[in-house]
C-alpha cells in the first residue's frame, strides 16, 4: 500500500470504486481505457492514492479519477512504450531514475544542463517524460518517486518555465500522490527568482517537498550509496539506456481493441499485421542476442560499425537465424543468415555504408528471426530456400533500434502530436504572465551586469583620481615646506646683521 500521513480504510477505497463504476455505467465504456478499467477494478492501492491526494475527500477523489482516466486515454498513455519515443532523447541522460531518497522512493533525475529550451521539439520531450513515469510506477508499484533536478553549471537558457509546469501539471493532475520531494541541487544564484516564479505556481503541500540542497547536505535527503561522484560522492554509476521487458507492459487483453501489433520486416519495408495473423512469435525463442534492445553504432575508419552476439542456449536442437532491416540499401550485415548448433555462438557485424552516416539512423530498426531445426534438416540445409519457405514453420523474432554512439540529438522526424490540454492550459493569461516576467528577468540580468561594470570603472576613476590628489597634495605639501624653510633663512640672516 502506498505509505502515507493520513489512514484511508477499505470501505473508502470500495466507495469511490463504486461511485465511479457508478459513473461509467451511465456515460459508458468509451471515455476509459480498458487497462484503466481494470486497474480501478482490482487495484486497492492506485484508488487509495487518489484519496490521499484529495485528504480522503471522495468528491475530489472521484473528480481527479475521472481527469485522470480521460486524459491517459486521449494522450495514449497505455499504448506508450520506447518505440513511440525519440530514442536519442531517452539514451541522451537528459533525465533518467537513479537510486533512492532517504525514504527509499526512487529518484528521477532531470540533468538541467542538458537540456536548452528549444532545442528539441516539447511534445518529445513530454513523451519522454510520460514514457519514464509509466515504466518507473511499473517498477515501483505505485510507490511514491523524487524529482532531482541537478541544476549545476545552468542558466538562464537552461530554465524552461513550459516544461517545469507540465511536470508539475502531471503530479497535480494525473499521477495522484506520486511525489515524495522535489530536490533541487547547487542551483545557480541566478536562477533564485525564476524559482520565486516556479513556486507561484505550486500547491502549498508541493511547496513543503522542494528542498534546496548542495555537495554539504546532500547527503541529508539522498543514501550515500547513491551519491553520484557528480554530486560528491563515490559512485560511479553513468546512465546507459537498457530497453524494459516487454512483459512488463503488455496491455490487457479485450474484445472489440486493436493493441496488438508487430512489425513484419520484408525489402526494406515495414508494414503492421495482426498478432494473431500467422505462426510468428515475438521473443520467447532459444536465440540470445547481445545487445538485447539496440544497435550502437561506432565510428570505424569511414564507417559507423556494430557488432552483434547470437548464442543459441538450447543445448539440444539447432538454430537458424537471419536477420532483416527496414533499410537494406543502408546496412551491410555478415553474415546475414547462419545455423548455430547447440550452445555455439556466432558474431555478426553490421556496417552503416558510407553516405548514410549523416541520415535519420534512429529511425532504421532490425528484426533477427531464428527457427528451431530437425534433425532431419541438418544433412541436407539450405538457408536461403529455407527462410524462402518459412509458412510452416514456428519463428521467434527479436526486434533491435539503431541509434549512433556519440551522435548529437537532432529532429529526425516529421511526428506533429497533438498538444496535449489541461485545466491549467485553459487559462494561458497566468503562464504568459510567468513568462514575461522570466524574459524581464533575463532583461534584469543583463542590466545589472552593466551596471556591475559601470560600477567597476568608477571605482577604477575614483581610486586613479584618490592616487592624483596624494601626488597633488603631496607635492604642495612638500612645496610649502620648502617655501617655509627659505623664509626662515632668510629671518636668520636678518637677525645675524
Amino acid at each position: 500500500m502506498v505509505k502515507g500521513h493520513m489512514e484511508i480504510s477499505n470501505s473508502q477505497i470500495q466507495d469511490l470504486r463504486n461511485a465511479f463504476l457508478n459513473d461509467l455505467a451511465s456515460k459508458g465504456n468509451n471515455g476509459v481505457h480498458p487497462n484503466d478499467l481494470e486497474r480501478v477494478k482490482t487495484s486497492d492501492d492506485w484508488l487509495q492514492r487518489f484519496l490521499l491526494h484529495n485528504d480522503g475527500d471522495q468528491t475530489l477523489a472521484l473528480k481527479m479519477l475521472w481527469t485522470s482516466v480521460t486524459w491517459r486515454l486521449e494522450n495514449n498513455v497505455n499504448e506508450l512504450s520506447e518505440s513511440k519515443c525519440k530514442m536519442e532523447l531517452l539514451c541522451s541522460g537528459a533525465f533518467y531514475p537513479f537510486g533512492a531518497d532517504i525514504d527509499g522512493c526512487v529518484l528521477l533525475v532531470f540533468k538541467c544542463k542538458k537540456h536548452v529550451k528549444g532545442a528539441v521539439e516539447m511534445a518529445e520531450i513530454k513523451k519522454c517524460i510520460l514514457y519514464w513515469f509509466e515504466r518507473i510506477e511499473r517498477l515501483v508499484k505505485g510507490n511514491q518517486i523524487t524529482i532531482f533536478f541537478d541544476m549545476e553549471g545552468c542558466g538562464l537558457s537552461n530554465m524552461d518555465l513550459e516544461l517545469i509546469k507540465y511536470l508539475i501539471n502531471l503530479f497535480k493532475e494525473y499521477y495522484p500522490y506520486f511525489l515524495n520531494y522535489i530536490l533541487i541541487f547547487e542551483m545557480p544564484w541566478i536562477l533564485n527568482a525564476a524559482f520565486k516564479i516556479v513556486k507561484s505556481m505550486l500547491p502549498e503541500k508541493a511547496v513543503e517537498k522542494i528542498k534546496f540542497i548542495s555537495k554539504k547536505d546532500i547527503k541529508t535527503y539522498v543514501g550515500s550509496e547513491h551519491i553520484l561522484t557528480c554530486w560528491g560522492g563515490d559512485n560511479t554509476y553513468t546512465f546507459d539506456f537498457v530497453s524494459e521487458p516487454q512483459t512488463e507492459i503488455e496491455p490487457v487483453p479485450t474484445a472489440g481493441l486493436t493493441t496488438n501489433k508487430k512489425v513484419h520486416f520484408m525489402d526494406g519495408s515495414m508494414s503492421e499485421i495482426s498478432a494473431g495473423s500467422g505462426e510468428k512469435e515475438s521473443d520467447g525463442s532459444s536465440l540470445k542476442v547481445t545487445p538485447s534492445g539496440i544497435i550502437t553504432f561506432v565510428k570505424d575508419g569511414n564507417e559507423l560499425v556494430s557488432t552483434l552476439e547470437l548464442q543459441n542456449t538450447d543445448g539440444n536442437t539447432h538454430l537458424s537465424y537471419k536477420l532483416k532491416t527496414t533499410s537494406p540499401e543502408k546496412f551491410r550485415v555478415k553474415p546475414s543468415t547462419g545455423c548455430l548448433a547447440p550452445g555455439e555462438s556466432a558474431i555478426v557485424t553490421v556496417t552503416l555504408l558510407v553516405g548514410f552516416q549523416l541520415g535519420g539512423l534512429s529511425r532504421d530498426k532490425f528484426l533477427v528471426m531464428s527457427t528451431p531445426l530437425e534433425a532431419s534438416e541438418l544433412s541436407n540445409l539450405d538457408l536461403s530456400e529455407l527462410w524462402k519457405n518459412q509458412s510452416n514453420r514456428k519463428v521467434n523474432q527479436h526486434r533491435l533500434k539503431c541509434i549512433q554512439s556519440g551522435g548529437e540529438v537532432t529532429n529526425n522526424g516529421s511526428i506533429n502530436p497533438q498538444r496535449t490540454t489541461s485545466s491549467q492550459d485553459a487559462d494561458p493569461n497566468s503562464f504568459n504572465k510567468l513568462s514575461a516576467a522570466l524574459s524581464k528577468l533575463d532583461n534584469c540580468q543583463h542590466d545589472l551586469q552593466k551596471s556591475v561594470k559601470t560600477l567597476q570603472y568608477y571605482q577604477l576613476a575614483t581610486i586613479l583620481l584618490v592616487i592624483l590628489l596624494g601626488v597633488v597634495l603631496g607635492y604642495m605639501i612638500r612645496a610649502t615646506d620648502k617655501e617655509y624653510s627659505a623664509e626662515n633663512s632668510y629671518c636668520k640672516d636678518v637677525n645675524h646683521l
